[in-house]
């Protein structure tokens, strides 16, 4: 008598694989799965998406700041909210453009939004001539980007006057982010909604 003749004792074995009937149901309960889960998916990469792009201009924020202290130059992150471009670039000085610029696109899910500030002060040439315009504190040359809202930080570490106050970051899907100025007034933060 053979050991591996089978439960049933009738001599057939079980095959080792699943039945079509089994395959069906476990298609049938990952699809369900997948169907239930893909909206809360989405939202999550759509909202690490908002978070990483603050995190980007944060940290353009920092090495603008930085750059302005390090090599004595104002330096401008600009900001084209409806191109949904951002940069940053030192003013121009003794060298007519700067090697390290550095220019970013939104994600197309993002849009931009610059709130308080204003754009760039006119070039010292495009103002009348009188005492006041010859302070140190007037622009001596043309900015390329003149025309556009930039946050500048001067030499001194500090931001300037007519920088923006807040930045928003607004995602198709209703969220958004804040890159504010800090309490102080020295640098910048992210702020959600709540804050």
């Amino acid at each position: 008598m053979r050991a591996d003749a089978g439960a049933g004792g009738n001599g057939r074995r079980r095959p080792n694989g699943f039945t079509l009937i089994e395959l069906i149901l476990v298609m049938a309960l990952l699809t369900v799965v997948v169907a239930l889960t893909a909206p809360k998916l989405s939202r999550f990469f759509h909202g690490r998406t908002l978070d990483s792009e603050a995190r980007r201009l944060l940290a353009l924020t920092r090495s603008g700041q930085s750059r302005a202290v390090s090599e004595g130059v104002p330096m401008d992150l600009w900001v084209d909210a409806a191109a949904g471009e951002f940069g940053l670039a030192a003013e121009p000085s003794y060298e007519p453009s700067d090697p390290k610029a550095v220019e970013f696109a939104l994600d197309s899910d993002l849009q931009i939004k610059v709130i308080g500030g204003t754009a760039a002060a006119a070039p010292a040439s495009a103002l009348p001539h009188s005492r006041e315009t010859r302070r140190a504190s007037a622009p001596r040359v043309a900015l390329a980007r003149a025309h556009l809202p930039a946050i500048r930080f001067l030499p001194d570490g500090t931001v300037g006057d007519t920088s923006p106050v807040k930045l928003q970051l607004t995602s198709h899907d209703g969220g958004s982010l804040w890159l504010a100025q800090s309490r102080d007034g020295l640098n910048y933060e992210i702020r959600s909604a709540h804050d």
